[in-house]
C-alpha cells in the first residue's frame, strides 16, 4: 500500500492506488453502515426497491470485488518495488520486507478489532508473507500460481453452490426426509441470520465502545477463523497476479496503447456479461443456495473489469487528461494506508453510537451520499498534506515501526 524509502515512486502505481483506495469504500460503507448481511442480500436490510436496489446494482457490477481485486494486485506490485529496491542493500530484501509485514499485521490486528471488523490488513499481511518467497519465478510461473489459486477458489464456489442445492431441493422436495429439513435450516440461520440478530446489532452499534465492541467481537473472529482462510486462495492468486503483471510491465505503462485499449475493451465486455447476471440474482431473490454460483462468475469476470480501470487510468495519465483528476488521484495513492484507515476511523464514528449513531438509519442508495463526501475529502487533503510532508500520518508511522527508528516530523517534511 506504500512503498520503502528507497524504491522509486512510479506515477501510474500513484494513481491507480488512489482509485483504488476510493472505490473499496462503495462496498465497505454497507457493512459498516448497516447490518452485515446487508452485504450480500438488501432484502436483508437497507432496501431493495427502486434507488436502493438500483444502487445494489450498480455497485455489484462496477466495484464488488473489482477494487479489492485491485487493490490486492497493486499490493503485489508493491512487493516488488518494495523488494527489488532493497537488493544489494543492507538490510536485504527479506529484511525490510518482514519488518514491514508484521507491523502491517499488527496495525490490521488493531482496526479489525478496535475500529472495523472488515479489515483487510491481516489478509494482505499474511498472503505477503507467503507472496515473498515467488518474487524471484518467472512470469510464467507466477501466471501458473495466481492461475490454480483463483481457479481453487472458483472450485470451493462451485462445490458450495451443488452442496447447498442438493440440500435445498431435498429440503423443499415432496415428502422431504427429516434431517435434510433440519440441516437446511441449520444452513440458512447460520448464513442470513435471523431478525433478532439485526435487533442485537441495531442496539449494541448505537451503544457506546463497549456495545460496539461487543457487536464487533463476534464478527471479527468469523471473519478470521472462518471468511480468511476461506478466501486466502484467490487473495494469494491476486497477489501473484499483481506480480506478475509488475515484472511484464502492466503497471509502469510500459505496454503499447493498442494493448491498453484491448484490456479496456475486455473490461466493457466483462461488463455487459453483468447485465443477464444481475437479472438472475434479482430473480432467485438473493437465494443463498444460487449466490455460490454467481460468485464463480463474478471471480471469473473481476480480473478483466478491475484492469480496464487500470488501463483506463493509464491512457488518461500518459495522454495528460484530466491532469487535476490525476494529481489529486496520485496523492490518495501515496498516502492509501491513512486514506484506508482514516476512511474507517471517519464512517465509523459517524455510523455508532459513541459518535453520530447514524447505524442503520440511513437507505443503501443515502449511504453512497457518505461515500461521495468521503471520495470528496480524501482528494481534497492528501494532496495538500503531501505539498508539506513526504508521508501520510499512518505511512510515517509504519516506516518508523518497520525500521525501528522514529522518523522525525522535521525529516518527513519536504524540503
Amino acid at each position: 500500500m506504500t512503498v520503502s524509502r528507497n524504491a522509486p515512486r512510479i506515477a501510474t502505481l500513484d494513481v491507480i492506488r488512489g482509485f483504488a483506495v476510493c472505490g473499496i469504500l462503495a462496498m465497505n460503507i454497507v457493512s459498516m453502515g448497516e447490518p452485515g448481511y446487508a452485504y450480500v442480500d438488501p432484502n436483508y436490510y437497507g432496501g431493495a426497491h427502486g434507488a436502493d436496489l438500483a444502487a445494489w446494482a450498480i455497485a455489484y457490477v462496477l466495484v464488488d470485488g473489482k477494487m479489492r481485486a485491485l487493490f490486492t494486485m497493486l499490493f503485489g506490485a508493491s512487493l516488488l518495488l518494495i523488494t527489488d529496491a532493497a537488493e544489494d542493500r543492507t538490510p536485504g530484501p527479506a529484511r525490510v520486507h518482514y519488518a514491514r509485514i508484521f507491523w502491517l499485521f499488527a496495525f490490521g490486528m488493531l482496526h479489525a478489532w478496535f475500529v472495523w471488523y472488515g479489515d483487510i490488513l491481516v489478509e494482505y499481511a499474511i498472503c505477503g508473507a507467503i507472496a515473498f518467497f515467488g518474487r524471484n519465478w518467472r512470469p510464467s510461473a507466477l501466471a501458473f500460481a495466481a492461475l490454480c489459486l483463483i481457479g481453487f477458489d472458483a472450485i470451493q464456489s462451485l462445490v458450495q453452490w451443488h452442496d447447498m442445492g442438493v440440500l435445498h431441493r431435498l429440503a423443499t422436495g415432496p415428502n422431504p426426509p427429516a434431517d435434510a429439513v433440519r440441516e437446511w435450516h441449520k444452513v440458512l440461520t447460520q448464513v442470513v441470520p435471523d431478525p433478532a440478530a439485526i435487533a442485537r446489532e441495531l442496539r449494541l452499534y448505537h451503544g457506546g465502545l463497549l456495545d460496539v465492541f461487543a457487536a464487533r467481537a463476534p464478527m471479527t473472529w468469523m471473519m478470521q477463523s472462518a471468511v480468511l482462510p476461506a478466501v486466502m486462495p484467490g487473495t494469494l492468486g491476486f497477489v501473484l497476479l499483481g506480480m506478475l503483471l509488475y515484472r511484464v510491465g502492466f503497471w509502469t505503462g510500459d505496454w503499447s496503447p493498442r494493448a491498453y485499449r484491448w484490456v479496456i475493451a475486455s473490461g466493457g465486455l466483462a461488463l455487459l456479461l453483468y447485465a443477464p447476471l444481475v437479472r438472475a440474482i434479482v430473480t432467485h431473490r438473493f437465494d443463498p443456495a444460487f449466490l455460490p454460483l454467481a460468485d464463480v462468475f463474478t471471480l471469473l469476470l473481476r480480473p478483466f473489469l478491475a484492469l480496464a480501470y487500470a488501463a483506463g487510468l493509464i491512457v488518461a495519465l500518459q495522454a495528460g487528461a484530466a491532469r487535476w483528476l490525476t494529481a489529486r488521484l496520485a496523492a490518495a495513492g501515496r498516502m492509501a494506508f491513512s486514506n484506508y484507515l482514516g476512511t474507517s476511523l471517519i464512517m465509523t464514528t459517524i455510523f455508532y453510537g459513541y459518535g453520530l449513531g447514524l447505524f442503520g438509519l440511513l437507505s443503501r442508495a443515502q449511504l453512497y451520499l457518505l461515500v461521495l463526501g468521503q471520495w470528496l475529502l480524501i482528494l481534497g487533503w492528501s494532496q495538500p498534506w503531501l505539498r508539506r510532508f513526504r508521508y501520510g500520518p499512518f505511512e510515517w508511522a509504519w516506516r518508523s515501526l518497520s525500521r525501528g527508528e522514529a522518523v522525525s516530523f522535521r525529516k518527513a517534511i519536504a524540503s
